[in-house]
C-alpha cells in the first residue's frame, strides 16, 4: 500500500505551528533534520516500580535522572491491561478493538496488524526515518504482520511474550519452541533469556552509532520484568534485593547506556526519549511481580494498578527539567505527538490519540485534550471511563489477589475470579487507590460520564451492554 493512501495532510495551522517551534539545530552534520525519537517499553512494570514515582524496592538512578531532566506523567495509561491490545495503541493511535485486536496474541493466533494500518514507524518513515524494533513484537508472528512489514527497518526480537515456550512454569506442555527473529529469519529458538535485556540494548546502542547522523526512530521492547524472569551474570545480585529489582536495574542500566549514545553522538539534544510500559504488574507472580505504588488491583484489570504506568520524556531545550504532569494521558496520544513534533502527516483511517505536546512542555494551563479516557479488556467489555480527576466503572467481573496466598520463585499464585464491581464512582485526586465510591454524591458526574460512554459504545461497541460497534475494523487474518 503506498505512502499517500495511510497518512492524511495534517492541518495548514498544524504545520505552522511546527513551522514555529521546530527542533533544535543539532550537529551540523543533521542539517535541519527533524529530531529522533526513541521509545523504551517495558513488560508489566508497574506504577510503583520506579524511584522517581516513591518506589523504594528497585534502583532506577538513570530513569530517575531521565524524569530530572525531563518530563514525569502520573497519569499516564495504556489502552487495555494485557500485551498485544498494550502495543496495538502505543504504535498505532487506535483503541486497540477499533482495530481488531485484543488480548495477547500468541503462536496459534492467526491474526495480526493490518497491512491498512499506520504505525508509528511508518509515520516516521514518511519523514525519511531510519526505523529499528529490538526486544518483543507482539502484534503477529506471521510474515504478513511481522515489524518488517509495518514501517520497521529492523528487528531482532520475539514476536510474542517470553512465557510462551516449554518452559512455562504451570503448561509447558501447550507451547511450543520460542522463535527468535532477525529480520523475517528465525535465526533460533528457546534463546537464553538472561541475554535479552543486554543483547537488545547492544543493538540499540549499535543502531545510534549508525544513524547518528540521520532522524531515527528507535523502538525498545524489553520483555522484561514480565515472566519468566532472566538477568545477565553481570547483572544477577547487583541490588541485593532479590531478581525482581536486578531484572528493574538491568532495564534501568539498559536506559543509560541509550543515553550515554546519544551524547557520545552528540544527538542527545536532538532526540525525543520516552520511557513507559504496557500495563501494570503480573501480580499473582508475588515476589517475581512489581508494585502499583498504592494503586488498586494490576496486569489485567482496568483499576488503575492495571492500567496507570510509569511515564517519562525528556527533549532538552524542548521540554522543561523537572516538570510534573498530572492530567490524563494515553498511549494513543503518542503517534499523534510525534507526527506534530516531526513535521509528519497523520494516517489517512482515523485513529482515536490527540497531539498532548503542550502536557509535555508544561504550557501554562495545558489540559488533556480528552473528554474521555476509555477502558477496555477482553474481547470488547467497556469497563471504565475516565474524565479530569473521575473515574467511572461499570458493572464487570475481575481477578484479584486480595486474600490470596501470592506466587513464589516463578510460580504464580491463584486469582480470585468470583469478585465483582458494580457501578462505581472515584475521585482519583483523592482516592488514587479507588476505595470509596462516591457515585451516590455525584450523580450529574455519574449521568455526564454515562453519556460519554454511551457515545463509545455506538462507535466501538461493548459486549458487557451487548451494543454493536459502527467504527471498529477488522484486524490482519493470516
Amino acid at each position: 500500500m503506498s505512502r499517500h493512501t495511510k497518512l492524511a495532510v495534517l492541518p495548514s495551522l498544524l504545520l505552522a505551528a511546527c513551522a514555529a517551534s521546530g527542533p533544535r539545530a543539532g550537529r551540523a552534520d543533521r542539517g535541519d533534520a527533524p529530531p529522533n525519537v526513541v521509545i523504551v517499553f517495558t513488560d508489566d512494570q508497574g506504577w510503583g516500580d520506579l524511584g522517581a514515582n516513591g518506589g523504594t524496592g528497585v534502583l532506577t538512578p538513570n530513569l530517575d535522572r531521565l524524569a530530572a531532566e525531563g518530563v514525569r506523567l502520573t497519569d499516564f495509561y495504556v489502552t487495555q491491561p494485557v500485551c498485544s491490545a498494550s502495543r496495538a495503541g502505543l504504535l498505532t493511535g487506535c483503541y486497540p478493538n477499533r482495530i481488531g485486536i485484543t488480548g495477547a496474541l500468541g503462536p496459534g493466533s492467526r491474526n495480526g496488524l493490518h497491512e491498512a494500518e499506520t504505525t508509528l514507524a511508518e509515520v516516521c518513515k514518511s519523514r525519511g526515518y531510519a526505523t529499528a524494533i529490538f526486544g518483543k513484537w507482539h502484534l503477529g508472528h506471521h510474515p504478513e504482520f511481522l515489524p518488517t512489514r509495518h514501517g520497521f527497518d529492523h528487528f531482532y526480537g520475539i514476536p510474542y511474550s517470553n512465557d510462551m515456550w516449554p518452559f512455562h512454569p504451570e503448561n509447558p506442555a501447550a507451547w511450543v519452541d520460542l522463535p527468535t527473529i532477525e529480520g523475517e529469519t528465525t535465526v533460533g529458538f528457546n534463546t537464553d533469556q538472561r541475554r535479552f535485556t543486554t543483547d537488545f540494548t547492544d543493538r540499540a546502542v549499535e543502531f545510534i552509532a549508525d544513524n547518528a547522523a540521520r532522524p531515527f526512530f528507535l523502538y525498545v521492547a524489553h520483555p522484561m520484568p514480565h515472566v519468566p524472569l532472566h538477568v545477565s551474570p553481570e547483572g544477577d545480585g547487583r541490588t541485593g534485593m532479590g531478581l525482581y529489582a536486578d531484572v528493574i536495574a538491568a532495564i534501568d542500566v539498559s536506559v543509560g547506556r541509550i543515553l550515554d549514545a546519544l551524547a557520545e553522538h552528540r544527538i542527545a539534544d536532538d532526540t525525543l526519549v520516552i520511557f513507559t510500559s504496557d500495563n501494570g504488574p503480573w501480580l499473582s507472580y508475588g515476589d517475581h511481580a512489581g508494585t502499583t505504588g498504592g494503586l488498586r488491583e494490576g496486569k489485567g484489570t482496568t483499576f488503575e494498578g492495571g492500567v496507570r504506568v510509569p511515564f517519562i520524556a525528556r527533549f532538552p531545550g524542548r521540554i522543561p527539567a523537572g516538570t510534573v504532569c498530572r492530567e490524563p494521558v494515553m498511549t494513543i496520544d503518542i503517534l499523534p505527538t510525534v507526527a506534530r513534533l516531526i513535521g509528519a502527516e497523520l494516517p489517512e483511517r482515523r485513529i482515536d490519540g490527540l497531539d498532548v505536546w503542550p502536557l509535555f512542555t508544561g504550557e501554562p494551563g495545558a489540559r488533556s485534550p480528552h473528554a474521555a479516557l476509555f477502558f477496555y479488556y477482553n474481547r470488547n467489555d467497556l469497563e471504565a471511563v475516565r474524565s479530569g480527576r473521575w473515574k467511572l466503572h461499570f458493572p464487570h467481573g475481575y481477578r484479584s489477589m486480595i486474600g490470596r496466598e501470592p506466587g513464589s520463585g516463578g510460580i504464580p499464585g491463584k486469582y480470585d475470579y468470583s469478585v465483582r464491581t458494580e457501578l462505581a464512582l472515584f475521585d482519583l485526586e483523592t482516592d488514587v487507590s479507588e476505595a470509596r465510591d462516591v457515585a451516590a454524591a455525584h450523580p450529574a458526574v455519574v449521568a455526564r460520564l454515562k453519556a460519554l460512554a454511551d457515545e463509545m459504545r455506538a462507535d466501538l461497541g461493548d459486549q458487557l451492554t451487548e451494543t454493536p460497534a459502527s467504527g471498529a475494523r477488522e484486524p490482519g487474518l493470516h
